[in-house]
């Protein structure tokens, strides 16, 4: 879907990026890590279902803190106080129009979300801490946060391993290894802020320490740990809430890792019920309308004996990039390598018969030849997966398709009328292990 419009706040320290998601009867403010970037988090499937998620019950309100993201920069040489943080929330809920509104807020956003309510208490409907710390530094009462000397050490492996990847090795050890997951998370992070002002940002946070302020909390408050965080011990999470007067607690086993990645279902699920006291229909929010687009290298078998193991590897390995390529540059999402060929999904039917012609171009030079099927039928996600029948009619409509041919069902033409993209009738077929007969289409090149 295309992402909603960016606006910015203005405070007397600069701009703040925000943007407005849903129209639900309840403002919630997502208060989020520093690796936050408002044009980059709605290039990743997960973080954009993540969002739409929330926005389902809510008008849902995202921003970049000032010195991150989209948002003008901090004064270098000093982080922003604790005062000009929560100030900061405050010039959203204005520029959004919010009188009141609940937080949810994960990781390092829990300061600042803390901080709010306990400063305005009048515009804070509610609160929600997800895997968040009171402070990072160790204390007497406090034996959850790090010794001085092991914090200095774990903020100096942070800030040298930002915008790498590296930090996925602490943060989400079984995401780690995932090349392209890894490519794209040292890219957000990158743009969410610049070397020097990771350094500051970073080191404002090992010295910020909000446990004073929790008793001033006014508003109802939930409170959710995982017990396998990289850096947050659970007694983080058991401070919070025994220190918050109205909070509820709730630990859950296994890793939060990433908000977005990690326990998501669940999680949102408790998140929606402590704010609406209503759960989402179970399934509802896993289909989504899309057109699958499929494609197979003809004569794949063939080519790889003539040319050899590696050199087909090789060939493979530059044919997916390729494809990748093409996909993304008509806004569609790239689900998985079938082996000899792609699965992918778009939210509008016209860019993917542009994107299928696009690759068939693009991959000729390798001296290949592919075949591709569309279909459009609602999909169910599986995490970065899709399925449902949808998926197999697409698979099918691309075995029936000849080489270097764009092969739809019946379903796609009426919803690119007006396009200007012309079809040829192939008349009706049978298609395996799918009921009934389908009419389908070749795309006129």
């Amino acid at each position: 879907m295309k992402p909603p419009p960016i606006h910015f706040a203005s405070s007397p320290e600069g701009k703040i990026a925000y943007q407005i998601v849903g129209d639900g009867p309840l403002d919630l403010v997502f208060v989020p890590p520093m690796r936050n970037n408002l044009d980059v988090v709605w290039e990743h499937p997960p973080l954009e279902r993540y969002f739409r998620r929330l926005a389902a019950f809510s008008r849902l309100i995202l921003f970049n803190q000032r010195g991150c993201g989209i948002s003008d920069p901090i004064r270098l040489g000093a982080p922003p106080t604790f005062e000009e943080v929560t100030m900061d929330l405050r010039w959203v809920l204005d520029a959004t129009r919010s009188e009141r509104a609940a937080f949810l807020a994960t990781d390092t956003g829990g300061m600042p979300a803390t901080l709010f309510a306990a400063t305005f208490p009048e515009r804070t409907l509610a609160l929600v801490l997800v895997d968040c710390v009171a402070t990072c530094r160790r204390a007497e009462d406090y034996p959850w946060g790090f010794p001085a000397g092991t914090l200095e050490r774990f903020t100096d492996a942070t800030l040298a391993g930002w915008g790498t990847g590296a930090n996925l090795h602490v943060m989400a050890p079984d995401l780690a290894r995932d090349e392209r997951f890894r490519d794209w998370f040292a890219r957000l992070e990158r743009l969410s802020m610049s070397p020097t002002t990771t350094e500051i940002m970073w080191r404002g946070v090992a010295a910020f320490d909000v446990r004073g302020i929790l008793p001033a909390i006014k508003a109802p408050a939930l409170v959710v740990s995982h017990a396998e965080m990289g850096w947050i011990r659970l007694g983080h999470g058991r401070y919070l809430a025994e220190h918050i007067p109205n909070a509820r607690y709730v630990e859950r086993p296994g890793s939060g890792g990433l908000f977005w990645m990690h326990d998501v279902d669940w999680t949102l699920d408790e998140v929606q019920t402590f704010l609406t006291g209503t759960r989402s229909a179970p399934g509802l929010d896993d289909r989504v309308l899309a057109t699958v687009l499929f494609t197979d290298i003809v004569g794949s078998t063939e080519r790889a004996a003539e040319i050899g193991d590696q050199r087909w590897r090789w060939l493979l390995d530059e044919h997916d990039a390729l494809v990748r390529c093409e996909i993304e540059r008509f806004r569609g999402r790239p689900v998985k390598s079938t082996g000899d060929g792609f699965l992918a999904t778009f939210d509008g039917a016209a860019r993917a018969i542009r994107c299928a012609l696009a690759l068939g171009e693009a991959v000729r030079p390798l001296g290949i030849d592919v075949r591709t099927g569309l279909h459009t039928g609602e999909i169910e996600l599986r995490g970065e997966d899709v399925g449902g029948i949808a998926v197999h009619i697409a698979a099918r409509v691309m075995a029936e398709a000849r080489a270097g041919e764009v092969l739809v069902s019946g379903a796609v033409p009426p919803l690119v009328a007006g396009s200007g993209i012309a079809f040829e009738d192939r008349g009706v077929r049978g298609l395996k292990g799918v009921p009934g007969e389908w009419r389908l289409f070749a795309v006129q090149i």
